[in-house]
């Protein structure tokens, strides 16, 4: 993670809470004036993480996820799928992509922005097959694997542990 100046505020006032945000690039920390070193030294290092996670986010572009979307989408599934919004996410911590069918929503986690554009785009059309099959039967497979890298793709979120290693066990998506 990259260096961060951060000034704490400790307070005689606050009882209980940490807070933090950004002013002029510098993270201030308000926090009680009893709470231990340690305690402040990890509620720091989580608000670091989350700001860190935000401006991460603010670097990728919905509207070329979008595009890279549709081409993956008239490539594999013959342009017929259609959803109502697909976008980047900061709160998918467990795992790297979701669909809600219903909805026609599909959300993709910032942390695919920095793995190679072969995993992110398996993940796109994962997403995408749901569209048409919202469970992880045979036929949602038989449309995932219409990507040629997707054992590759799999094999490398397994490396990284963001993926079970069964192709057959059940879970609600693509999981850390």
């Amino acid at each position: 993670m990259k260096s961060m100046d951060v000034r704490i505020i400790r307070s005689p006032r606050r009882r209980k809470t940490i807070s933090a945000r950004m002013e002029g690039g510098v993270m201030v920390v308000r926090a009680p004036q009893h709470i231990s070193e340690q305690a402040l030294n990890q509620a720091i290092e989580k608000f670091k993480l989350r700001f860190q996670r935000r401006q991460d986010a603010r670097s990728l572009n919905d509207a070329t996820l979008e595009q890279r979307a549709q081409a993956l989408n008239r490539r594999y599934f013959g342009g017929k799928l259609q959803w109502r919004r697909i976008r980047w996410v900061t709160n998918q911590q467990k795992r790297f992509g979701s669909c809600t069918p219903s909805r026609g929503t599909i959300r993709i986690s910032h942390r695919l922005g920095k793995m190679p554009l072969w995993v992110l785009d398996y993940v796109l059309i994962h997403e995408l097959a749901h569209l048409l099959e919202p469970n992880h039967g045979p036929r949602f497979w038989a449309l995932v694997n219409r990507y040629p890298l997707t054992e590759r793709a799999r094999g490398y979120l397994m490396a990284v542990g963001l993926e079970p290693l069964q192709e057959g066990e059940i879970h609600d998506d693509i999981e850390a």
